[in-house]
């Protein structure tokens, strides 16, 4: 009996600490996997649906990918968008001519795969997306249709459906002229549905006021309901992400945020840290915490606060609404798996069937279940936001880390009659570039830019971190810029009053190391005209470096690194990572600051997103460790 005991007490400390080590957002990940996006409506005996039901999980799917660099999740949203679209682009069962505003949110996933691979078919399907909201029919001010069966009314829900894919459709293409629409979009939602004593925003709007569930006065829906707000903070965050911050919508869109978030929290749930499916309705029998909404909000808060958009007294409204998704809705499955429970279906306005009123009655009629899609999309997004706003308030300093584009200044065209940066850049999503290296350095509170012009000490002078990757040689660049003697100088003197550079350099072909070296050596590195670990094809192995607990490596034990370029060194360089004779990675302290120098940009995506290599080789360990040294260095 003992021994039984003791082995019931063993399995339960196992599953204790597989619980501990497995995030909730990849354990969300793993159930959509195995039941959400099968089992959900979209998924159905008659057919594939296009409906934004499956771009909610898909999107936060996406950024478990970018979190664990686990390409299992990449593929599996890889696959079901390509279900859906042929190699020309066309959309399977999607009808531009229902102006379908629900219809437009799936687009958000099919840029991402863009990015990510390149291919065009992602990109022309959204072109026919984009076709769709130029047509789309919109209220006499200008703002768009929910959808054209609901005429001249404007649903919370409708913002979150479109405005993020247009405001990242707009970047990626350089459409400034559609900056003011977007930011409008929200001005007009917000004037004509806000609540002036609540500050909550009604679900819908009919300008008309011929809707039976509309105020003949105002045109407003009788109720707040959360999931619509919920949709209204999400769509501002990441309308945010790719809106420029020189436009002066910019700071309208902030302003929106911070009074629409400002209103939530006065209204979250002090016991269990939650909001009522009925935001204002507390006390009214019936009322209930709502799963999807509650994680919509914890969501905005969360970036909101990492961004620095939303002031520190959401800190602890944040921490009580983190524990209360988790107490109030997360069900144990296993210690790789979730439910989240408390999930409203569906909640509308009007339709021809089972007339929605808007009423509180109406409300609390619809299905609450578990797993929606709708709720574990959020969950997961609003995890992962506030895994990172924790990491990055434990770092005493918000470094600023700078990314050179003036030595590495490539250009690509993309699509016709469109170049761009590229290669090695914090917004490259393709396997060349740094999208994951720069999350990560985010995750621990560090700032981002980018420098196109020669790193002078004006330059740098608010930077903590410079990183120069892979200096341009003249098969890369028509005109390259080329370290000298001078600028190495100012470089130096930038490290010895406490800057931290970072040399990620390239092997003899790739990189210009004879005039790179003129700054490399004066930190005690030279950089060899050699070519270490040439790999054929994908014996990955042939790039495999196994490590020792180091200064900076202590979890990570095996990388990948190709092609590089070995380092002599004398003082004050020290050799970090060695194999044999040769020094792979090399550091110096230098006055004040620091030096960290490989001969290879071994953290470029294709190498830590988890969708070429195996799984043995450590490059995501590896980037974590490293971005957590930096940072300490730069304090």
């Amino acid at each position: 009996m003992k021994k039984i005991f003791v082995a019931i007490i063993l399995l339960l400390v196992s599953v204790t600490i597989s619980l501990a080590q497995m995030p909730y957002y990849e354990r969300m990940a793993n159930t959509t996997v195995e039941k959400v996006v099968v089992e959900s409506k979209f998924s159905t005996n008659k057919g594939l649906k296009w409906t934004y039901d499956l771009g909610v999980p898909l999107e936060g799917m996406l950024e478990v990918w970018r979190t664990t660099a686990n390409g299992t999740y990449f593929n599996f949203v890889k696959q079901w968008m390509d279900k859906y679209v042929d190699k020309e682009g066309n959309i399977l069962n999607y009808s531009p001519e229902e102006f379908n505003i629900d219809h437009v949110k799936n687009g958000k996933v099919l840029l991402a795969l863009f990015k990510a691979t390149g291919d065009k078919k992602y990109l022309n399907a959204c072109h026919k997306l984009f076709a769709q909201m130029e047509k789309h029919p919109r209220t006499k001010e200008g703002g768009f249709w929910h959808k054209k069966i609901y005429p001249y009314q404007m649903w919370l829900d409708g913002l979150y459906m479109a405005q993020p894919f247009l405001t990242e459709y707009a970047s990626l293409l350089e459409k400034p002229e559609l900056y003011d629409d977007i930011v409008n979009q929200f001005v007009w939602m917000e004037k004509n549905a806000k609540d002036p004593k609540t500050g909550l925003l009604y679900h819908g709007w009919d300008e008309s006021r011929k809707e039976r569930w509309a105020n003949p006065q105002t045109g407003l829906s009788p109720h707040f309901w959360a999931r619509g707000m919920g949709w209204f903070v999400f769509a501002l965050v990441d309308v945010l992400d790719n809106f420029p911050k020189s436009h002066p919508g910019h700071e309208k869109l902030i302003g929106i945020l911070q009074r629409t978030m400002e209103a939530v929290a006065k209204y979250q749930d002090p016991k269990s840290g939650v909001w009522y499916d009925i935001v204002d309705l507390a006390d009214r029998e019936g009322n209930y915490h709502e799963a999807s909404a509650s994680s919509m909000f914890t969501y905005a808060m969360a970036k909101g606060l990492r961004k620095g958009y939303l002031h520190k007294k959401y800190l602890t409204n944040l921490e009580n609404a983190h524990a209360g998704l988790i107490k109030e809705f997360v069900e144990e499955v296993s210690p790789t798996q979730i439910n989240l429970n408390k999930v409203v279906a569906v909640s509308g306005l009007g339709g021809s069937k089972n007339y929605r009123d808007g009423s509180f009655e109406y409300y609390m009629s619809e299905p609450v279940i578990s797993n929606d899609p709708k709720g574990v999309g959020p969950f997961m997004l609003a995890t992962i936001e506030f895994e990172k706003l924790q990491k990055s308030e434990q770092t005493a300093k918000s470094p600023r880390v700078t990314l050179d584009n003036y030595y590495n200044n490539e250009y690509k065209e993309f699509v016709p009659g469109l170049k761009r940066p590229y290669h090695y850049l914090w917004d490259g999503h393709d396997f060349n570039g740094f999208y994951i290296l720069g999350s990560v350095f985010e995750t621990y509170g560090a700032k981002l830019s980018t420098l196109r012009e020669a790193p002078t000490a004006k330059n740098l002078k608010n930077s903590d971190i410079f990183i120069i990757v892979d200096p341009d040689t003249e098969k890369e660049s028509e005109n390259p810029n080329y370290m000298d003697a001078k600028t190495a100088k100012s470089l130096a003197d930038w490290v010895k009053k406490g800057g931290v550079l970072v040399l990620l350099l390239n092997d003899l072909g790739n990189c210009d190391l004879d005039k790179i070296n003129l700054l490399s050596t004066m930190f005690g590195m030279k950089f060899n005209q050699d070519s270490r670990n040439r790999v054929q094809g994908r014996n990955f192995e042939q790039g495999a470096v196994l490590l020792t607990p180091n200064d900076i490596f202590q979890k990570t034990s095996k990388l990948y690194l190709k092609e590089i370029s070995t380092i002599q060194i004398t003082a004050p360089a020290k050799a970090l990572v060695q194999d044999g004779n040769n020094t792979l990675m090399a550091v110096a302290k230098y006055g004040k600051g620091t030096v960290f120098a490989v001969g290879d940009p071994w953290l470029y995506n294709e190498y830590v997103d988890g969708r070429k290599l195996p799984a043995d080789f450590q490059n995501f360990s590896a980037a974590h460790e490293l971005v957590q040294w930096l940072i300490k260095q730069a304090r």
